[in-house]
């Protein structure tokens, strides 16, 4: 049941990013080399990352997508009804990133890519990627959870969501 739901999920994430109405940029990063070895999945794999890089760049046309419908023995009336939802784009943004295998080093390597791309782009927009207000008013307000999270009765006064988060974990660790 677990793996349906992923691949649902995993299904809609990628009709958003090849149908939906924004312009979603994503990396596809892909080791050569699998850890795990099984039989041809890490090829499927693979192949699959490959596909869906291709459909973001190249897309389908109406037209395409009605002789596609025709050549699997569609009916007319129904193919020409069904084209215009097969419809995609393309020139959506994506980089496929490839490495040998995945290792703590090529992980931290990634890391630093990130890292280095939100400074970059930092200086392009003209601010400091790396002093935000919102990250420092989370790290005051942790501070005042904090206390909370292993007392059978909270102190303060927090919203309903936080307050219920807050009894969940307590729960969770015998607390109340």
């Amino acid at each position: 049941k677990l793996q349906k739901q992923v691949e649902q999920l995993n299904r809609a994430f990628h009709q958003l990013l090849h149908q939906g109405t924004d312009l979603i940029p994503i990396d596809f990063i892909m080791p050569i080399k699998s850890l795990n070895p099984i039989g041809k999945h890490h090829e499927l794999l693979f192949a699959n990352c490959l596909a869906q890089s291709q459909a973001l760049l190249k897309g389908k046309t109406e037209q395409e997508a009605f002789e596609e419908l025709i050549l699997s023995d569609m009916p007319h009336d129904e193919a020409k009804a069904l084209a215009p939802h097969k419809i995609m784009p393309g020139n959506r943004p994506s980089n496929t990133i490839l490495m040998d295998k995945l290792t703590p080093y090529s992980l931290g390597m990634l890391i630093a890519l990130y890292e280095h791309k939100v400074f970059v782009q930092g200086v392009i927009w003209g601010i400091n990627s790396f002093d935000q207000w919102g990250v420092e008013l989370g790290k005051q307000l942790a501070n005042i959870i904090t206390p909370d999270l292993t007392s059978p009765k909270t102190q303060k006064q927090y919203d309903a969501s936080t307050k219920g988060l807050i009894e969940q974990y307590q729960v969770k660790k015998g607390i109340i």
